[in-house]
């Protein structure tokens, strides 16, 4: 049994933390650290593979904190051999929240259908053991702590450990493990605790033999599961994707994924089809030549987002640019296009044009400083899936990108849908006129995308341009004015204006899209 330190006249004797306490403490720190891993993983599984990242975030947060607090009220009904639950909870959420990951990934692509009910259920249920690991830590330490110290000291180590890995998913597990190979990896720390456990309170465990095999199980689970993660991942990625993988990575940002099959390369982000080989063409065609050709002979040209330098390869065809500047939030993705001999060939190695200087930030702040004048401003973000990407579609970001859109000059934005997402499209339409700028819209035929729509936005009105670059594949000056006729179904609706403040076009492109 373990020594129990006997009280004087001042409290109990432990004001000076003994080494189980100490060794308890950090065990504090893991499991603080593996319990809000878990959450952010779930979070970002959810983001990922549902979208609308806020509100996935949000409704994880909720139900693990829901979770936790359930876990918490049950830990009143542990009353004897309070190390051993803890062992054996340790083991639970390492096995539950170490697969968590590797588990949803394999659900949604084998049964999407199914993949919100466990999603949630298994946040539910790591949630709930993970609540109620500090309330058995304070138990047991309070054989040996006062009150006031035992409170503050496993607190501010909760807190630590909470601190330390919101730093960490980001910046380093992520980007350089994956989200698979994270949630095993943590799944294991948690395991290492319940071995910590097992032999600081070997003398007190009835059944010692049979913990040590659980503990070795576990631990042999994960090790295999961390083994196999790139495995895992393909095994679902092959089902999800159909097409061969050629290549997978995830940045800080997103998860990239470029398929190849009989019709070519295709990239998708956070599983979402950004463009396909065979008819990539017809979509960036249709968003720069309106606008560079329309201006007759631009000189300084911006790109935000596009990363993949399709776009920047259809602006180099143009003599008179000195300059492109590419601004993408994402380095993994101007790095691939640069660097894969295979990709770089799509974009004819544009993104190593001298002209071309890469800017891997937010585009927001960047508009948000002295950048200078624009002949052309040629804005390819995702669609408004979630508000960090639906700030980019609202009158704030349109009065910045007026601010540097040269008196003579054009923006072009890719628009989503008029067919399809035709509420959606012409909001961002209203929302470019309530800044003062002339928006003409039109749309093209992409087959990977249906009738795609875009907007011209400037301070004069747009007009035909006279002579296109030669090697057009898709566009022609016979049929362009044709991309500007929109017929009754794709016509003008009464819309509101996209805010920061509301962010309407978030809840609009959700609903139109759900509806099909």
């Amino acid at each position: 049994m373990t020594s129990v330190a006997t009280p004087d006249a001042h409290g109990p004797a432990a004001h000076t933390p003994r080494p189980i306490d100490i060794a308890l403490l950090a065990s504090v720190f893991v499991v603080a650290a593996c319990g809000l891993l878990y959450e952010l993983a779930a979070g970002a599984l959810a983001s990922y593979l549902l979208g609308d990242s806020v509100l996935q975030f949000s409704t994880i947060i909720g139900t693990y904190l829901f979770a936790m607090g359930v876990g918490s009220w049950l830990s009143r009904y542990f009353e004897r051999q309070l190390p051993a639950h803890f062992l054996r909870i340790e083991l639970m959420v390492a096995l539950i929240g170490g697969a968590l990951p590797a588990a949803l990934f394999v659900a949604h692509a084998y049964t999407p259908g199914a993949f919100r009910f466990l999603l949630y259920g298994m946040v539910l249920l790591v949630g709930t053991l993970v609540g109620l690991e500090i309330p058995l830590v304070m138990r047991i330490m309070k054989r040996n702590v006062a009150l006031k110290d035992l409170v503050s000291q496993v607190l501010t180590f909760d807190y630590l450990g909470a601190l330390a890995v919101s730093l960490a998913f980001p910046l380093l597990l992520v980007p350089h493990l994956g989200l698979i190979r994270t949630g095993l990896l943590f799944g294991l720390l948690n395991a290492l605790v319940a071995v910590w456990a097992l032999w600081l309170f070997r003398w007190e465990l009835r059944r010692f033999g049979a913990h040590a095999f659980a503990c070795a199980a576990v631990i042999a689970l994960l090790a295999a599961g961390l083994w196999g993660a790139e495995h895992i991942t393909r095994f679902a990625e092959d089902r999800f994707y159909q097409d061969h993988i050629v290549y997978t990575g995830a940045s800080q940002y997103q998860r990239i994924v470029v398929t190849n099959g009989k019709l070519g390369h295709r990239l998708y982000l956070n599983g979402n089809l950004q463009f396909a080989e065979h008819d990539e063409y017809r979509y960036h065609e249709a968003l720069v030549h309106p606008a560079m050709a329309a201006h007759g002979a631009p000189k300084r040209v911006a790109v935000l987002g596009g990363g993949d330098g399709m776009a920047v390869r259809e602006i180099l065809k143009y003599p008179s640019v000195e300059s492109v500047t590419l601004v993408e939030l994402d380095p993994a993705m101007t790095k691939l296009f640069t660097d894969n001999p295979t990709l770089a060939k799509l974009n004819q190695h544009a993104l190593s044009d001298p002209r071309v200087h890469i800017v891997n930030t937010d585009a927001f702040q960047w508009l948000q400083q002295d950048v200078g004048f624009f002949d052309v401003m040629v804005v390819d973000f995702p669609d408004p899936t979630n508000f960090a990407i639906g700030k980019l579609y609202t009158n704030s970001f349109y009065a910045l990108l007026e601010k540097h859109l040269a008196a003579s000059g054009y923006a072009v934005i890719q628009t989503t849908s008029p067919l399809v997402a035709r509420q959606s499209f012409w909001t961002v339409v209203n929302t470019i006129e309530s800044v003062g700028l002339t928006a003409t819209p039109y749309h093209a035929h992409v087959p990977s995308f249906g009738e795609w729509g875009y907007v011209l936005a400037s301070h004069r009105p747009w007009r035909l341009p006279e002579r296109l670059p030669p090697g057009m594949r898709f566009l022609s000056l016979p049929s362009l004015p044709l991309l500007f006729d929109f017929p009754l179904d794709m016509a003008r609706l009464p819309t509101e204006v996209n805010r920061l403040s509301n962010q309407v076009l978030v809840t609009t492109y959700e609903r139109e899209w759900g509806a099909h």
